[in-house]
């Protein structure tokens, strides 16, 4: 179902709005990149910043711009299980293909509280949701064993993106949960040693500077042309390695403003990149033939 690359897209601000032309064009360059779909209002798409009607406006738009070409994953998790499921709903209404649902942050629920908060969001929708772990932000990590009650028990959940930065835990994930379970890399720089213990394809930042890059990359390695894809993933390496110089996604958006696709503005507490590591991001972006 969501297998491939999917861009998880970033949120365009300008003049303290949501600019939704850049998003519109950002969309159409994802779409002729041939990128599998996009996620919005996750991480990389400033979900904390943004108001609950921004949330949703965002994800509606998106999937305006999607639809019949590819496919849209609400980033529509949040700490409070409550809102996680008001804003999965308004998703499902708006039209979106699927729902991420990031572990509750901050609070550091045990893993029966992890259990129960997300088998409530999946009674109350019907769509496909994809599980989110990435300790380094939440505190709490999803475990395999909560992962594997959740797909027994909630039809619904049918994948999870894992940005522990783990390869025996992909492993671990895939033994436990069969070879149906979707797994995605939630780290760029991960993507081909995940999918060779099993994942499947990858959510990525790097996509919204190179969607086509990345398609190929996960395309070429899923059709066994290993060769190829090594090569990608040799080449843009140091970029997998230099969009996470600083906190996400502050180098993402300052790498597509040097591209002239949106004004590079944030929402505080995100502030602009420091000039050492704008200067070496733009120099790894023209190494890698992205700038002149």
């Amino acid at each position: 179902m969501f297998t491939g690359t999917y861009t998880a897209i970033v949120t365009p601000f300008k003049n303290g709005a949501v600019d939704e032309t850049a998003l519109d064009r950002l969309i159409q360059l994802q779409i002729k990149g041939g990128v599998d779909g996009i996620v919005p209002v996750g991480t990389t798409g400033e979900s904390p910043t943004v108001d609950c009607e921004e949330h949703i406006r965002i994800i509606e738009r998106s999937v305006k711009f999607a639809r019949d070409k590819i496919k849209v994953i609400a980033g529509t998790g949040a700490n409070s299980t409550k809102e996680a499921i008001y804003l999965t709903q308004r998703a499902e209404d708006v039209g979106a293909d699927g729902s991420l649902q990031v572990a509750p942050y901050y609070n550091k629920p045990s893993q029966e509280g992890l259990f129960q908060h997300f088998c409530a969001i999946a009674r109350a929708t019907r769509l496909p949701i994809v599980l989110y772990s990435i300790p380094g932000r939440c505190g709490v990590e999803i475990g395999v064993e909560t992962v594997s009650r959740l797909a027994r028990g909630c039809k619904n959940i049918i994948g999870i993106k894992e940005a522990g930065g783990s390869c025996d835990r992909v492993s671990q994930l895939r033994a436990a949960l069969g070879p149906k379970f979707e797994i995605l890399s939630g780290d760029d720089s991960l993507t081909l040693p995940f999918m060779a213990v099993g994942a499947q394809g990858v959510i990525s930042v790097a996509s919204n500077v190179i969607p086509r890059e990345v398609a190929q990359m996960v395309n070429a390695f899923a059709r066994g042309q290993i060769r190829k894809a090594s090569q990608l993933h040799a080449k843009f390496y140091p970029l997998f390695k230099d969009l996470f110089i600083e906190t996400n996604p502050v180098p993402v958006k300052a790498a597509l403003a040097m591209m002239s696709l949106i004004a590079e503005e944030y929402r505080l507490p995100l502030v602009p990149m420091s000039a050492a590591n704008r200067a070496k991001l733009r120099a790894t972006l023209k190494a890698c033939g992205i700038l002149k």
